[in-house]
This record gives structure tokens, sequence and C-alpha cells, in this order.
């Protein structure tokens, strides 16, 4: 039984003094080896910058039989550790390739270290990045490669599974998904006001989600729900956003506007239901930019004087179900489905008197 794990923290200097003593392993026969995309290696060493936590890494102690120098096994969080001892050091890491292996922090996730090797930084990020501690646990010298093996495999029995969002948080690491957390974060006041997500959904993202949700309607107009859809999204934009402003200025527009126009009503509102909170922004940009319209800058258009009107009495119709079978359908089931959507919008847009 594993009753001794000791947890501990070390800093970025221990493990790169443990590294060039050659008394550290990083790529035991289980673990699997490094993948990780030069976005993803930039965003880590951000992420150290700005002191903020990343997972646990799990160490295993062994002893070197010949010098009897204590061994440190890295049994999860090698890419962690590679990719930040390689920025520092590449000497240190023997079979470290520069074509595959170097990088520098991007400007998009940190403006002021961007493009630049670690010995041209300033002594501030150097110290940040050489003093970050790490949360470890510490496996004893006993632990068998089976015994390894079973703590994993009860970590992710015990897991919940990722959702869509949560996966692209995973895998994009980029100016897109950089924004559309933003964007998201921005408004977690209004999100909780309005009541459109519970807090265990903004735990898991689910706000994030939306926000490219209308991300995408600014750039292809009503459309259905569809995770791989989104996923080209942001990978068409993971190296470069040109339209990023456009996008963030008309997404804060349309957001203060249905602000402006319901306030906190909106909680009490079926419209604060996620599928029709979509068809409410999508109204209201419409109104404010006009669906398809090219992202260049223009001026938003102001909402008709009977819009707030026009909302409250479609809500009216809908929790009282005085609504066409049409529409009845629409919101009854496949609620993000293309067809719904847009029969939901002009409905809206009908009660409102725009369109």
């Amino acid at each position: 039984m594993l009753t001794d794990i000791t947890r501990t923290v070390f800093t970025v200097s221990d493990f790169l003094d443990w590294q060039r003593s050659g008394t550290l392993q990083l790529s035991p026969s289980f673990q699997r080896r490094p993948v990780w995309s030069v976005s993803a290696k930039s965003y880590l060493v951000d992420t150290i910058v700005k002191g903020l936590p990343i997972p646990i890494i799990f160490i295993r102690m062994r002893t070197d039989r010949k010098s009897l120098r204590p061994k440190r096994e890295v049994v999860d969080g090698q890419q962690r550790l590679r990719t930040v001892l390689g920025f520092i050091d590449p000497d240190c890491l023997c079979d470290f390739d520069p074509t595959k292996d170097a990088f520098t922090v991007s400007k998009q996730h940190n403006a002021d270290m961007a493009g630049r090797p670690f010995a041209e930084l300033e002594e501030e990020f150097r110290t940040r990045i050489a003093d970050y501690q790490f949360s470890v646990h510490v496996l004893p010298p006993g632990t068998d490669d089976a015994e390894v093996l079973q703590i994993f495999s009860r970590m992710n029995a015990t897991g919940v599974k990722l959702n869509p969002q949560e996966l692209r948080n995973a895998n994009f690491f980029g100016a897109f998904k950089q924004c559309m957390y933003t964007l998201a974060y921005e408004q977690l006041e209004r999100w909780r006001n309005f009541q459109v997500f519970k807090e265990n959904q903004i735990a898991r993202m689910q706000e994030v989600e939306l926000t490219s949700e209308f991300a995408q309607l600014m750039y292809d107009g009503i459309v259905g729900k569809q995770s791989a859809a989104l996923n080209r999204l942001y990978n068409k934009h993971e190296d470069k956003f040109e339209d990023q402003s456009q996008v963030s200025r008309r997404f804060r527009k349309v957001m203060d506007t249905i602000d402006n126009l319901l306030g906190k009503d909106l909680a009490e509102l079926p419209l604060k239901r996620i599928p029709l909170f979509y068809d409410l922004f999508a109204l209201v940009y419409d109104v404010s930019f006009g669906l398809h319209s090219p992202l260049t800058r223009k001026a938003a258009r102001k909402p008709p004087p009977g819009m707030r009107q026009g909302l409250l009495r479609a809500s009216a119709r809908i929790a009282d179900k005085d609504v066409s079978q049409e529409v009845a359908e629409a919101l009854a089931r496949r609620t993000t489905h293309v067809s719904s959507r847009r029969t939901v919008l002009e409905f809206l847009a009908k009660e409102c008197g725009v369109g």
C-alpha cells in the first residue's frame, strides 16, 4: 500500500539542477513522448511567469545502482518540465532538436516576452521562471511500475469526462482561444445576473462555448451547433486572429445592448435559457450590425423604441405557450438545430417589429 507519498513543492531551479547533474529522468518507458505544440509551450511559460497553478507533477525516487546517487524519475509531467527546462537551457536536454523543440513566447500570450529566448529576457522574468514552484507528489523508492499505473488508472476512473469546450481548452492555446476566454470572463457578472448559466456550467466553461458560438455567428450567420465546426474555427484562428478587435467590439456592444434592454429582468424570462439567449443575441446582433455583415468597423445601430416591449411580449407568449406549432416544436426539441434557431429568431423579430 502506498501510504508514504510525499506532497511537497520544488522550484524550476531544483529540476534544472537535477537535470544538469544527471539525477533527473524525464522519460521513463511508460511516459508519452513530448508532442506539445509551440503554442502550448508558449502558454505554459506565460502561465509560469504569471504565477498561476499547473497540474501536479509526480516523481518516483530511485537509487542509481552504480553511483548510489538518488535519481528522480518523472512519472507524470515530463512534457511540462521538458518545455520549461528546454526554454531555459536547451543544452541540458541531450535529445534537444532545435527544429522541433526550440520556441519563444508568442505575443498573444505575453507581449513583454514575445520572440526572445530566455537569456535575453529581463532579470524579473528570468527570476519568476526560475523561482516558480511546482506542486509535486513524490512516490517512495519501492513503488513499482504496476503501482504507478494503478495510481493513474484510479485518477482517470474518478475523473469527469471532458466536455467539448474543456477539450478545446486542452488542445488550443492561440489567439482565438485567448480572445474567447477573455470575452467570456469579462461578462461573468452578467452571466450570473441574467442567470443564463448555473455555477457548475460556468465552472465547466459553458459560457466560453456560447461566446465562441457568437463569434461563429458573426462569421457564418445562424448555424446549427456542431462541436467539429467550433473546433475548425479555433484551429483556423490559432496562429492569427485578424478580426479580434472587431469581434470583441461587436460582442461587447451586443451584450451591453441586451443589458440595457432587459437588465436583471432577463433572469425572470424564458429568454435566459441558453438556446433562447442564442437567438436573443442573434436578434440584437442583426439589429445592431446585420447578420453576414463584413467584420469592418461600423457604428452599431440603435434598437428600435419598441424592442424591449416586443421582447417582453415574446417572452410572455413563450411562457404561456401562446405560439404557433412551428415555434412550439422549435422550442421543444432540437433547439440547437439551424432550422429551430431560425424559426425562433424569426418569431422574436416579428414580435419586436424588426427584420
